[in-house]
């Protein structure tokens, strides 16, 4: 299983997430704290938006473990952003270890990571595949159950008639989960899935705790809400909003110390709107 961060708030630098806080992303990729197998080594990726020149993201990924990475060290230093997506890859067995394999992936103004696995995946692969539309199927360039499930909900999104844009990632998240699981119905499936994912456009993003194994079993997930999450002299932490929003963090892991960090509740969904307001509702 992988971790993952998702920011999003006034601009920060990477480092606030990747490098400084005592658990950081850098310090899961080596010592994870809330998984079995501390490393998570097969590779990182790091996606941050800058909407005055795209409303794409910009994804730096690497094959190399994240500790290792002086690229990465000097990126995250002087880089800035107020919607910010980073993962540390521990690869499904099986599955190879490649750039195209690593997250976040990314298609038009999407952006998509996943801890955990679907199971049964290389029995429901050929149907999921056939069930997608050519532009979906074309965006797949690795192997990941992952990139396979931000296919689903790139068409999901096409097809929902939800006006609200952050109810309509919502709805195809929820969709596409849903839609994955029942072709490993299909497929006569019996492995669990544990579906820890978040999805983004840069200005809503929508996070995901789904399992289908007992709540007291499913992969690790926190978020915490404040005015602005600061890093000074190796000190990490949300300062509080009077009205409760204005900075969101959602972690596969507690970055700090500081109060405030909660568990996202088993099968249900952190939804972050473009006021940077967050609501947990049930998947």
């Amino acid at each position: 299983m992988c971790r993952f961060i998702l920011y999003a708030g006034p601009p920060l630098t990477l480092s606030s997430l990747i490098t400084e806080p005592g658990n950081s992303l850098i310090h899961q990729s080596f010592e994870s704290y809330e998984r079995e197998e501390p490393l998570n080594g097969d590779g990182f990726g790091v996606a941050w938006y800058v909407p005055d020149l795209s409303e794409a993201p910009a994804v730096f990924r690497s094959v190399s473990p994240a500790w290792s990475n002086r690229n990465l060290m000097e990126l995250a230093r002087v880089t800035r952003s107020n919607c910010i997506l980073a993962h540390v890859r521990a690869a499904t067995s099986g599955l190879l270890v490649s750039e195209a394999n690593c997250h976040p992936f990314a298609h038009r103004q999407f952006c998509f990571m996943h801890n955990g696995e679907v199971g049964g995946f290389h029995r429901l692969r050929r149907a999921l595949l056939a069930a997608l539309s050519d532009e979906s199927f074309a965006a797949i360039g690795g192997t990941t159950d992952s990139e396979h499930i931000f296919a689903l909900f790139l068409d999901q999104y096409l097809k929902v008639h939800v006006a609200d844009p952050v109810q309509a990632m919502a709805e195809s998240l929820r969709a596409a989960i849903k839609q994955v699981l029942a072709l490993g119905r299909e497929a006569g499936c019996t492995e669990t899935s544990y579906l820890n994912i978040a999805v983004s456009d840069g200005k809503c993003s929508v996070v995901s705790r789904v399992t289908t194994d007992p709540a007291n079993r499913s992969d690790s997930l926190y978020f915490q809400i404040g005015k602005e999450y600061t890093c000074d002299g190796g000190l990490c932490r949300m300062l509080e909003a009077p009205n409760g929003h204005g900075g969101v963090i959602v972690s596969s892991e507690r970055l700090s110390c500081d109060e405030g960090w909660q568990p996202v509740p088993v099968n249900h969904l952190v939804v972050i709107d473009h006021d940077h307001t967050a609501s947990v509702v049930p998947f």
